[in-house]
């Protein structure tokens, strides 16, 4: 379902089927991790938000990055057309932590010209020019992959798509040593290499400490 549909579902409350559409603590003064103008996460609690349209929790904290950095054009072989592609469609879903601190991925990434709205069932991405086949609706973690074909995508892709740096050492505009957990257990490769297959959970714990897996429930979400 597109982001234009998603409005007028919303208009009449229908929760259930804007689903089927489809964290912090205070800094360590010893780690190494800064962020882009050294300012701080405004949540100190890796504790979710509210539970959001698409029935995942969304994340309070700093956006990672704009949403707006997306442009268009082809990207790793990802184009952004003008409908979703809903052939391949499966998600996965990103958390960031910063001295243990919770991040948010913004809502609108992969959707460039889109812009969050506050509705009665939370943030949601609205209009835009053209959606890329990875995309996030809602600033809750989940990344859509809406594909013309079965393909293993990989954070990495994401974040290109975003115009945002993936490495090691750094997330975005987060900066530091880099620790990957996915589906609970530790990703010993680079993080640009985590393949977004179907209820992934990632996690990224960028300086420490380094936060305990958070488990996400994909149950009753439809997604």
């Amino acid at each position: 379902m597109s982001v234009r549909h998603l409005r007028t579902w919303l208009a009449v409350g229908s929760a259930l089927l804007l689903a089927a559409c489809g964290s912090s603590s205070s800094s360590s003064p010893s780690s190494t991790s800064t962020s882009a103008g050294g300012s701080a996460p405004a949540q100190t609690s890796t504790s979710a938000g509210a539970i959001g349209f698409e029935g995942v929790a969304i994340e309070n904290g700093t956006e990672l990055a704009p949403a707006s950095t997306t442009q268009t054009g082809i990207v790793d072989g990802i184009s952004c057309a003008p409908i979703e592609q809903l052939a391949y469609h499966i998600h996965a879903h990103l958390s960031v932590f910063d001295n243990g601190s919770l991040w948010s991925l913004p809502g609108g990434v992969g959707i460039p010209g889109s812009v969050v709205e506050q509705t009665n069932e939370g943030p949601v991405a609205f209009g835009g020019d053209c959606y890329y086949w990875l995309h996030t609706h809602a600033p809750d973690g989940v990344i859509h992959v809406e594909s013309p074909t079965a393909r293993i995508y990989t954070l990495g892709d994401f974040f290109d798509i975003w115009h945002q740096p993936l490495s090691a050492t750094q997330v975005a505009s987060v900066k530091g040593k880099v620790t990957a957990v996915v589906n609970g257990k530790p990703w010993t490769k680079g993080p640009r290499t985590i393949p977004l297959l179907p209820h992934a959970v990632i996690q990224l714990s960028v300086g420490s400490p380094t936060v305990p897996f958070q488990s996400v429930s994909w149950a009753g979400t439809q997604l």
